[in-house]
């Protein structure tokens, strides 16, 4: 369901990303290090807002980012991690 959303992208690269589509917002997830850290761009809908798993993602992300990472919301996870939680919220609606 959401591959059609999402885009592999180099984080800090001056690339821009496209706005995500009414009803939606864009996440990030993924590995890196240091030199270059390779984000993956998730656009998700925002009825997954209320989900308990993915408030549970938010929670933490705010706990080690504060919110104030310039990238915009990065969540503490890789992007595998993330594509099946996603998969299994997407299943459960």
């Amino acid at each position: 369901m959401f591959n059609k959303f999402m885009a592999k992208i180099r984080c800090g690269s001056g690339e821009t990303s496209k706005r995500a589509p009414k009803g939606h917002f864009v996440v990030y997830a993924g590995d890196g290090n240091d030199d270059q850290e390779v984000m993956r761009r998730f656009v998700v809908p925002t009825s997954y807002l209320k989900d308990p798993i993915f408030k549970q993602l938010l929670d933490k992300a705010a706990e080690e980012y504060d919110f104030h990472s310039q990238k915009g919301i990065v969540l503490p996870c890789s992007d595998v991690s993330l594509q099946q939680h996603l998969d299994f919220i997407a299943q459960r609606s």
